[in-house]
């Protein structure tokens, strides 16, 4: 399905995403000098952390897609939420648009807090499972298996050896371990906070890719490419990304949970259009 725009009608920057642009700009700003000026950290109260955080709080679900962990970050976030997000507010409508938009960065925080759930309950269950019979191969065996990438080699060498030595109780290098992992488990695990409008984002590529599928999007500003192989690629490299693990700080489920919803709504929409509900002013 292919729907037609005129792009010599639409308003290069509408009411929408003129006000989002704004929005993250200010929290981006308001987020730097507050850190610099007076030693306040606004990621502790506005991005989200795991509802196992003692960070967590709920408004973080609204929250956290304003929040940038940098220049080049919110300027590649906000340019392509202008270059999609201008025609598709145009094309829906303002009240619409920021409903789609909001409920994309809400989903794609949802998935992602999903996601952190699945993959940290093992490792806490394999830490208390340690915790009930420490030894230096168990402590090697729980390191290897969930803190390979986390956990400094060194340190499990120096402990491991140590305990062998018999240079303290068993009891007590149980007890020391158990701590660093549970330490480890809390700020490396559950601990990293997540910033960004990019769930949003992925939502808005999506809608583009639906919406004007065989419109022309140039990758890298030179290769031509139609909108819905750009946006299936781009799906695809983030699930491949996200299963690997690859531990390179992107939420890579949170833009897969963006997309999602962002599918989801547009499924829902097109159904209530067939029906004969449809109602642009949403």
């Amino acid at each position: 399905m292919s729907e037609q725009y005129s792009p010599q009608g639409f308003r290069m920057l509408p009411t929408g995403v003129k006000h989002l642009l704004i929005i993250n700009v200010l929290f981006y700003i308001a987020t730097m000098v507050l850190r610099r000026s007076m030693g306040v950290d606004l990621e502790q109260y506005l991005a989200l952390y795991f509802v196992g955080s003692d960070f967590f709080r709920p408004w973080q679900y609204l929250t956290y897609m304003f929040m940038h962990g940098s220049i080049e970050h919110i300027l590649f976030n906000m340019l392509a939420l202008w270059m999609f997000g201008y025609i598709l507010e145009n094309f829906w409508g303002t009240r619409r648009f920021l409903c789609f938009y909001l409920i994309c960065g809400l989903g794609a925080g949802l998935v992602h807090t999903a996601v952190i759930w699945l993959t940290s309950t093992p490792v806490l269950h394999a830490i208390n499972d340690y915790a009930a019979t420490p030894s230096p191969d168990a402590l090697i065996a729980v390191c290897n298996e969930h803190f390979r990438n986390i956990v400094n080699p060194q340190w499990v060498a120096q402990v491991t050896n140590a305990w062998r030595s018999g240079l303290e109780s068993n009891a007590d290098f149980g007890y020391m371990t158990t701590n660093a992992l549970l330490d480890l488990y809390n700020t490396r695990i559950i601990g990293i906070p997540t910033v960004g409008a990019s769930g949003a984002i992925y939502g808005i590529l999506l809608a583009f890719g639906m919406m004007f599928p065989n419109e022309r999007i140039y990758l890298y500003f030179l290769v031509p490419i139609k909108a819905k192989w750009f946006v299936i690629g781009y799906a695809v490299v983030e699930l491949i990304t996200g299963v690997m693990g690859t531990n390179d700080g992107i939420a890579h489920f949170a833009h897969l949970g963006g997309m999602l919803f962002g599918l989801i709504m547009i499924l829902m929409w097109r159904k209530k259009e067939r029906s004969g509900g449809y109602n642009n002013t949403l």
